[in-house]
């Protein structure tokens, strides 16, 4: 008979299943699988810890997302926003879905052209445009959102350098009742900045207005302030089209929709109280339609939503290192997984699930990577069962900017793998290595040699 593995003797409170201040009671089931692939064939396959993509999950999401704004309005375009996950493999995925790209740097607006993005599908957003990037967009029939005057005056000298026409927007900012604004980027709506831009731009010669463009926050939980921002660009339009006699292609209302994470300080998940995509979408095409564009001459739509369709994609697999007792009492367990991979735990409560079957006894513990630094640490308070150095955990709904921010600090970047549509894994960026990061470095003559 073999023996059994001994377990503390532990008093565990009986509860009725009743939310508290901190949510409702956890029931857990191990994820022993990410779309029919064994989370420990993974590991053992490609290491740990180890980004699991679904490629179905993706097509899924951002299928579901044009059905919810096609059937509300006529004319839609969505655009990946790049920052969110500029891994080609995902970038790739959306694009074949019918994206276009939506780029904040010139590094990212190299890597669409690089992933067969034709330049003019390419939307060219932020506040650090460089000129070569610049003469980049024009060349490539681009949309270049216009952020500040002295972008707009770069523009200006570059088309006419070039003796070549700008496909330009603003970027607006505005009240839409959520604090804090978002003002730090664009043209204010409500001073008149964007209407002194907008007369320069339909002054200017090398430049054609073509559409207006907002981005009012980030994980918004309010439809409402687009409904709010969809009608003030509506305003800024038809205000164009009234003095200027010009029709602007399209709005573009940016991107900011909630995923279904739970943010920190949050009483219930994310599923009970963050709104849906059709939430969103019937804020914004409600205030489109209810707007003073006459029959027909409804603008495109653009959406550049990212974290929405991307965060419940992806999974993060790890490894149990030890645990700990605390002074405290409070038990502790380490993993693999630091924040220099999970940069979102600062401001998430990702959910994390044992990836084998456990014993029912569970505990409030604290959950800290592997790193030398004392902000380590990727939950403050999480009710896990008992789980043993060199078992599995899997951290859920992780796509979203961890493999843009993440950072090769004491540890360096693991693999990421994507589960195709048929199940099959593939790796689709690699880890890095020690040789890898030597590539970058350079040592002077003087400091090569040394004794001890």
């Amino acid at each position: 008979m073999k023996k059994q593995r001994y377990e503390r003797p532990l008093i565990k409170k009986l509860e009725d299943n009743m939310p508290n201040k901190f949510g409702m009671r956890k029931e857990y089931l191990p994820m022993t699988h990410i779309d029919d692939v064994s989370v420990k064939e993974l590991i053992d396959q490609y290491g740990s810890p180890l980004f699991v993509i679904s490629e179905r999950k993706i097509r899924d999401n951002i299928r579901k997302a044009k059905t919810a704004f096609e059937t509300r309005y006529p004319k839609v375009q969505f655009a990946w926003s790049y920052k969110t996950n500029y891994l080609n493999a995902v970038c790739n995925t959306f694009h074949q879905e019918g994206s276009w790209a939506e780029v904040v740097s010139e590094f990212e607006y190299d890597k669409a052209i690089h992933n067969g993005i034709n330049g003019s599908k390419i939307i060219y957003n932020g506040p650090d445009k460089t000129e070569e990037s610049i003469v980049k967009a024009i060349n490539n029939s681009s949309l270049i959102h216009i952020d500040h005057l002295d972008e707009f005056y770069t523009i200006r000298d570059v088309a006419i350098r070039l003796n070549k026409i700008a496909r330009v927007a603003i970027r607006v900012n505005m009240d839409t009742g959520i604090y804090p604004m978002w003002d730090r980027f664009g043209f204010n709506y409500e001073n008149g900045q964007a209407w002194t831009a907008l007369n320069k731009i339909m002054h200017s010669d090398v430049m054609n207005l073509v559409g207006l463009h907002t981005h009012i926050g980030t994980f918004m939980l309010s439809p409402n302030a687009y409904a709010v921002a969809a009608g003030k660009l509506a305003d800024l339009a038809i205000g164009i089209r009234d003095r200027y006699k010009h029709e602007i292609e399209y709005i573009d209302m940016g991107g900011g929709f909630a995923s279904m994470n739970k943010l920190r300080g949050s009483y219930l998940p994310g599923t009970d109280i963050n709104p849906t995509i059709n939430d969103f979408a019937e804020a914004i095409t409600g205030a489109l339609i209810s707007s003073n564009f006459g029959p027909g001459k409804l603008p495109l739509l653009i959406l550049e939503t990212g974290r929405a369709l991307i965060d419940d994609a992806a999974h993060l697999l790890g490894t149990v290192i030890s645990n700990k007792r605390l002074s405290d009492g409070r038990r502790s367990t380490i993993i693999d997984i630091g924040v220099n991979l999970l940069f979102t735990s600062f401001w998430y409560e990702h959910n994390i699930t044992p990836a084998q079957p456990f014993t029912q006894y569970s505990e409030d513990t604290v959950v800290y990577g592997p790193l030398c630094m004392n902000i380590d640490v990727l939950r403050e308070n999480i009710s896990l069962p008992l789980l043993n150095r060199g078992e599995h955990v899997v951290i859920q709904n992780v796509g979203a900017y961890n493999m843009t921010q993440w950072m090769q600090f004491i540890t360096l970047r693991p693999r990421i793998v994507m589960i195709d549509m048929e199940g099959n894994p593939h790796v689709v960026r690699e880890r890095e290595s020690l040789e890898r990061l030597l590539e970058f470095e350079r040592m002077p003559d003087h400091l090569k040699d040394f004794k001890l």
